[in-house]
């Protein structure tokens, strides 16, 4: 008679035999026959029970391993460029194993996101314990959802936060990863769509409590894939580094140069000094200095840092938390131009004219010494004639001189004419346990314009400079409207009672034509967010294409390297054209120059979108009390299923939808931008005053929901707002619906006129 095997034993011959790890394997491998299987199947089906086995159809596999053959999810590539997968399923205990993905020549090329059939070798590593190699791709990955999971009998379901989606996702119990009832999770779709029932998904990570303090800015860091860990390395060797020396740079300590920030800033990378210029063949001119944090210095070409900063793109902010490009010790100390500190730097002396025309620039890499760490508002309080005590001892020497040359840059401002919107910023105020205090608009002051301008300049003359050497760059690019956007522009202006030329080349001086009409008007806010939305986004760009908004011919960004990858190229470009050092654009930077352009747009606008829904869901949470309380506003967008609305309080958008309006049919008008009823002819178009009631306010989604109280200060026909849910009138004929549509937008446009 054999002896049965251990658990153990079994364990570890299905570890020797993967390939052949069924019962009668098993079976075979020990010798046991007859009655004794008996035994054998029921120690199987013990350590299935246990977790320490899974079965796979007729076969067995330790848990807590992979299988040797296994579908993996590719993941992006990591600071070191490697490339790791996660495996689709894995029951085991903790955490997936870490699988890297090793390519072969000749494979099919794969990418993140990609599904493909691997092989695995269990290498036991010390960053990964497989490596995978490609047998065959399979399709990409499976949608994901970001959620809340509601426990169930049967396992659970997932309610997404996007405002978007309102369809919930089944899990099995199998699939849950022991989230608890109402914890954030993230899921992926399991399994094809189903034509009936809910889609099935299964959770791959348990993000905690949504509604712990300080959550919001974590979800939209999680749903938009923004990295928010550094590596060890990168940790390592940014703790390492040490303060700059003066060694070949110019020194410039001696320059009372400042820095001039929002009370909140968290980091110094910009200060600048102005006096009047004594040459006399320059009668009226100034002598302006830009001087920038030399991040090139610690952040060298293919460097472990340097391609985490890469990765990132941008730093992202949140009004919480900032997730920087660069690791703290860099972007908080040793880059940062602090009060009193030497700090290596890359300045830009500029020459202008009475009107400020910029005569002549010169760059240099030097080491500098900021006199003072200054915020926007005593600054402005100290030009006005109210220094406070810091602020009076630089008075006459450093900030009336800065605002004397600023007065020279409005003035060609004035003369350039660019796209000058007035669209105010929100600022959320949060208490120490991360509720939201207060939603305000922050004060714009000269102070902010000032520096505005300074940095603008130095922008042109980095590009020109770099122009001029004919070195490679990275440009701001800002295209002009396509023709679409701007026949709608125009129409919108029509439809409030302006005018915008039409059958010219297009400039910015003729958007601000436009924008002035509308200045002090109830239209006002209306044609600046309009005529925002009519712009294309700016993006970078190795080709200089100009940059429109700004009315200038040649523009890069060179003033935030600590915040910013493209500045960092722009200074690498800089050191290299100008021989200042070993750290300068590399060759591999310069071919990847195309394809940095494209990586760093795209994370630009990850940040922007997070940070926009960020703000979102802060603002809801701050509503949420608020339900049932009247606010007024403006018609912000007109869409088929409602109107989104802006309130005037908070600057928050919320969504009346079409069913509620009242018991008649809505003819949405795409070109017109508005909704027409069809028994009332009552007209619903952008910019109009309503005042509305809060229904809803969720702030795990960011999403508010209205109801409609008044339309230019008269209720709605037919009980819109408090009219029956989903009630709709008796349509007319579509012949006679089109002929009082337009009967009706002729009369409303002579009146808006």
């Amino acid at each position: 008679m054999a002896q049965i095997p251990s658990k153990q034993e079994i364990l570890d011959w299905i570890a020797d035999h993967p390939g052949a790890a069924a019962k009668r394997d098993i079976a075979k491998a020990f010798d046991i026959k007859g009655a004794e299987r008996i035994e054998l199947k029921r120690i199987l089906k013990e350590m299935e029970a246990e977790g320490s086995l899974e079965r796979r159809r007729s076969s067995y596999r330790d848990a807590d391993k992979l299988p040797p053959v296994t579908i993996l999810t590719v993941l992006p590539p990591d600071a070191d460029g490697d490339q790791f997968a996660r495996p689709m399923e894995w029951e085991g205990k903790g955490a997936a194993p870490r699988v890297l993905f090793v390519p072969r020549k000749g494979d099919a090329p794969v990418a993140a996101g990609d599904r493909i059939l691997a092989k695995l070798i269990e290498v036991g590593a010390e960053d990964h314990d497989y490596q995978a190699r490609l047998i065959r791709p399979i399709g990409v990955v499976a949608h994901k959802v970001l959620g809340i999971f509601r426990k169930g009998a049967e396992g659970g379901r997932i309610v997404p936060i996007d405002k978007g989606s309102d369809k919930e996702w089944r899990v099995s119990r199998d699939a849950t990863l022991d989230a608890q009832d109402g914890e954030l999770v993230e899921a992926e779709q399991a399994g094809p769509r189903a034509r009936l029932g809910l889609p099935q998904a299964r959770v791959i990570e348990r993000l905690g409590d949504p509604s712990a303090p300080k959550a919001v800015s974590l979800i939209a860091i999680h749903q938009h894939g923004i990295p928010d860990d550094f590596p060890d390395e990168v940790i390592r060797l940014s703790d390492a580094m040490e303060p700059a020396g003066l060694g070949d740079r110019e020194d410039l300590r001696d320059m009372p140069l400042v820095t001039i920030d929002p009370v909140d800033a968290r980091d110094h990378d910009d200060a600048c000094y102005a006096e009047a210029d004594d040459d006399p063949k320059n009668p009226g001119g100034h002598i302006i200095w830009v001087a920038i944090a030399d991040v090139a210095h610690f952040v060298t070409p293919q460097s472990p840092i340097d391609r985490e900063a890469r990765l990132r793109g941008n730093s992202s902010y949140f009004p919480d938390r900032v997730v920087p490009m660069l690791p703290d010790h860099l972007s908080g100390d040793l880059c940062s131009l602090h009060e009193g500190l030497n700090r290596p730097c890359i300045a830009v002396r500029m020459k202008v004219d009475a009107e400020g025309r910029k005569i002549s620039h010169r760059f240099v890499r030097g080491l500098m010494k900021s006199v003072a760490s200054l915020i926007y508002d005593e600054v402005q309080e100290a030009q006005d004639g109210n220094p406070n005590a810091r602020c009076a001892e630089l008075l006459d020497d450093v900030i009336r001189p800065l605002y004397a040359a600023y007065g020279a840059l409005k003035a060609a401002r004035a003369k350039r004419q660019p796209l000058d919107l007035d669209l105010p910023e929100r600022k959320i105020v949060l208490t120490d346990d991360g509720k939201v205090a207060s939603v305000n608009y922050r004060e714009r002051f000269d102070a902010h314009r000032l520096i505005e301008e300074f940095m603008i300049l130095a922008n042109v003359a980095a590009a020109e400079e770099l122009e001029r050497l004919r070195r490679p760059l990275l440009y701001r690019v800002h295209e002009e409207p396509s023709p679409q956007k701007l026949e709608a522009l125009r129409e919108v202006a029509q439809a409030s009672g302006f005018t915008l030329a039409k059958g010219q080349v297009l400039q910015t001086a003729h958007l601000n034509q436009l924008l002035a009409q509308a200045q002090n008007t109830d239209f006002d806010e209306l044609i600046n967010i309009t005529t925002l939305r009519s712009m294309t986004q700016a993006y970078y760009h190795p080709g200089n294409f100009g940059h429109f908004g700004l009315a200038l011919r040649s523009y890069a960004h060179f003033t935030s390297p600590i915040r910013r990858y493209s500045d960092l190229i722009v200074h690498r470009a800089l050191i290299s054209a100008h021989g200042w050092g070993k750290d300068g654009l590399s060759a591999q930077d310069v071919e990847m120059l195309e394809e940095t352009a494209k990586h760093i747009s795209d994370t630009e606008r990850r940040s922007m979108a997070a940070e926009r829904d960020t703000t979102d869901r802060y603002l809801a949470a701050f509503l949420a009390d608020r339900v049932g309380a009247e606010f007024t506003g403006r018609v912000s967008g007109v869409t088929r299923f409602g109107l989104f609305i802006r309130l005037d309080e908070t600057g928050a958008d919320g969504l009346i939808p079409i069913r509620t309006l009242g018991r008649e049919f809505y003819h949405f008008d795409a070109d017109a931008q508005t909704l027409m009823g069809s028994e009332s002819g009552t007209l619903i178009g952008l910019g109009q005053r309503v005042t509305v009631r809060l229904s809803e306010a969720v702030p795990v989604t960011g999403g508010l929901m209205l109801e409609l109280l008044e339309l230019e200060g008269r209720g709605m026909p037919g009980g819109g707002g408090g009219g029956k849910k989903g009630g709709r009138g008796r349509p007319r004929k579509p012949g006679a619906v089109k002929a009082r549509e337009a009967a009706i937008k002729r009369k409303v446009l002579r009146k808006r006129r």
